[in-house]
């Protein structure tokens, strides 16, 4: 499994906005061979900075499988005109992980 990792600055004052068409856009990350799942967090200190996660079988299912995708194409015309600067796209691999046990 691999995670990719992105934090996204919207340009201000267009937060809502981002956010509705994020939730548009998601269907089509969603639908490419290897996604697993993602998540959009906020950031509390920044209200215009957002962390992105997702998780891919393998880094070639992001890299190659969505990013040459017409998928793509509608995420790209969704989203990257919000973004200030464009965001660096980072790739990471499992070493550990440890959970709490909740009863």
């Amino acid at each position: 499994m691999i995670l990719e990792s992105v934090v996204l600055h919207v340009k201000d004052g267009l937060e809502n906005e981002f956010e509705t068409d994020f939730k548009i856009a998601s269907q089509y990350i969603s639908s490419i061979k290897g996604y697993l799942n993602h998540s959009l967090q906020k950031c509390i200190e920044n209200k215009n900075q957002y962390l992105l996660l997702v998780q891919w079988e393998k880094l070639e299912d992001h890299t190659i499988g969505f990013r040459t995708s017409l998928e793509y194409q509608e995420w790209k015309k969704l989203l990257h005109h919000y973004y200030d600067p464009f965001p660096v796209v980072e790739h990471y691999k499992m070493v550990m992980e440890n959970k709490k046990n909740i009863k």
